[in-house]
């Protein structure tokens, strides 16, 4: 059975890379509108009508919009902007978060995509906060790192840019730290904090990848807990899930230099979570994966597969 899938902003970032990993499938039929219709509201309109699942790589307000249209014509739909993450009347489109998600998924009309830093974040926090390793209200700190595609198309075109010199930058550069992330929202209700993280996001030299660190202070952990037995969580938790590799616990000396690099799920679905703990009781959790795959593309397909009742690994690179 072929299933027809309309992606609404197929020309961004986001959904370049859909529909690149869906162009070989046989059993989805991409409907595409003529380039000179790419924009026109009545074209986007009527592909949404015609398919059994619309994906949406749009900004917010235009988001908010073709999803009306898909209630109108009873199209189920996966928005990929952060226009619906927290609404009450979206399913989130992780399904790793918890059991139980994945199903929630399947049986959705409207499903939400979740944002590139909030997916490791919360896949490395849920379920310390749910085993009462780390309290609700813990006063949380991320320092993360993008390749410069998670900017989307302005960004990339700065960063190539040869007059603007960035390619070769010898560092990161830290952005957005004079106003509150998009992503904030989403880190807070579903990883269950009653704050919001300190977040301090940045990009780096290189097109994709990224590397999300969270520190754990001794004396934000439960009494008695060690970075094995976070690791033995965390291992738990993700240990039957196809697109999830959490590393063996990691001693100080075991550190090498190329152990974190930000690039190393690059093309995949995947996501590796590694526990690194401290001699002084402190402890980093810190979640690899690519911008453009698991914290994007990835997912949507992941997601696609699950609310299409096809196996969810079918067409990922893992």
């Amino acid at each position: 059975m072929t299933r027809r899938v309309f992606i609404d902003g197929h020309a961004g970032t986001t959904g370049l890379r859909i529909r690149a990993w869906l162009a070989a499938r046989r059993d989805i039929e991409l409907l595409t509108p003529a380039d000179a219709e790419r924009k026109s509201a009545e074209a986007r309109r009527a592909r949404i009508a015609e398919a059994d699942l619309a994906v949406l790589c749009l900004p917010d307000d235009a988001a908010r919009e073709a999803a009306g249209w898909a209630d109108a014509s009873g199209t189920r739909v996966l928005d990929a902007s952060t226009a619906h993450r927290v609404d009450d009347g979206w399913v989130y489109g992780l399904p790793e978060l918890e059991p139980g998600q994945r199903e929630r998924i399947r049986q959705a009309t409207r499903v939400s995509n979740p944002g590139c830093y909030p997916s490791a974040f919360l896949l490395l926090v849920r379920p310390l906060v749910d085993a009462g390793i780390v309290a609700p209200d813990t006063a949380f700190t991320i320092h993360a790192l993008s390749g410069y595609s998670g900017g989307g198309r302005p960004m990339i075109e700065r960063w190539e840019d040869p007059a603007s010199g960035l390619a070769s930058l010898p560092f990161e550069a830290p952005y957005a730290l004079d106003r509150a992330h998009k992503h904030i929202p989403e880190m807070v209700r579903y990883a269950r904090l009653t704050q919001p993280p300190q977040f301090v996001p940045a990009v780096g030299p290189f097109v994709c990848g990224m590397r999300v660190q969270v520190p754990l202070h001794a004396a934000l952990l439960a009494p008695g807990t060690t970075g094995k037995r976070i690791w033995e969580v965390l291992a738990e938790r993700y240990h039957a899930e196809p697109f999830v590799k959490v590393h063996h616990v990691e001693e100080p000396e075991s550190a090498s230099e190329d152990r974190l690099d930000p690039r190393v799920c690059n093309d995949t679905n995947r996501i590796e979570l590694r526990v690194v703990p401290h001699p002084t009781g402190h402890c980093l959790l810190v979640g690899l994966l690519d911008n453009l795959g698991k914290g994007a593309a990835g997912v949507a397909i992941q997601n696609l597969n699950l609310m299409l009742g096809i196996d969810e690994t079918r067409g990922l690179p893992a």
